[in-house]
């Protein structure tokens, strides 16, 4: 299938390592433009030579309330044109609902809310018929993870934001679209597993409740971003796909 990507421009957040990182390598193996973001000047650059050909990076910091208007600025400059954005941003700090302090709260809440929130609203603001507002999320926006509070009460409320925010733009024919990742094979996932004290038992737990029995690679959460991303998707607004082997309880 021609997934419609050729040339077309995306901002990829997050996106040195994990599932950042595997969604641009998606979208370039179809033919896009990506610029990816990192915190820091020497991982992005060490990401921009090891993916090659068709991609660009800016070290930017998603709390700085500047940064969104200039990744758009950049990949306008850098590949002429603006098409679409993925939201993929680091989970907080694990711990429990008695555990997890103001401060760390209020940097989730910086980080992983409202800095995602105002990447959507920039993109939104610029965005024409076709474009799109990605958003990597998690499985916690439908069922609370266990040891991981924080992401259990920011992430749903992404989710609702995303799908008000598809409500909005459809009319102008701008999609938004949500991927909720459960238990894929990243360095992410291993330092949870880790945390139990037993990192190969909590896996061997973990897959044991997944129906396909275990963890999902990034590239598979890769070409399903890169699907839902795409024009081929073009349908398809207001959802939050998991992306989990079947690991929902629900439908």
């Amino acid at each position: 299938m021609d997934l419609g990507l050729k040339d077309r421009v995306y901002v990829v957040t997050g996106a040195t390592r994990g599932l950042g990182r595997a969604s641009a390598e998606a979208l370039l193996a179809e033919g896009a433009k990506v610029l990816i973001t990192g915190r820091e000047e020497k991982t992005v650059a060490e990401a921009v030579a090891e993916l090659g050909a068709g991609v660009e990076g800016v070290a930017a910091d998603n709390t700085d309330p500047g940064t969104p208007a200039r990744l758009i600025a950049e990949a306008r400059a850098r590949f002429g044109g603006f098409d679409g954005i993925l939201i993929s941003v680091g989970g907080p700090a694990p711990g429990f609902a008695a555990d997890n302090t103001d401060e760390q709260w209020a940097a989730a809440f910086d980080t992983v809310f409202l800095g995602a929130v105002r990447l959507a609203r920039a993109a939104a603001e610029t965005l024409t018929e076709g474009g799109v507002i990605g958003f990597v999320l998690s499985g916690s926006v439908h069922e609370p993870i266990p040891g991981l509070t924080l992401s259990n009460g920011l992430r749903p409320g992404l989710a609702g934001f995303a799908k008000s925010l598809a409500n909005d733009l459809g009319p102008r024919g701008v999609r938004v679209v949500g991927l909720l990742p459960s238990r894929i094979d990243t360095d992410r996932v291993r330092s949870l597993d880790a945390l139990s004290g037993d990192a190969d038992a909590a896996r061997a737990a973990n897959e044991a409740a997944i129906p396909l029995r275990r963890y999902g690679t990034p590239e598979e959460f890769g070409r399903t971003a890169a699907f839902l991303l795409s024009p081929a998707a073009s349908y398809l607004t207001g959802l939050m796909l998991p992306v989990d082997g079947g690991a929902r309880g629900g439908f």
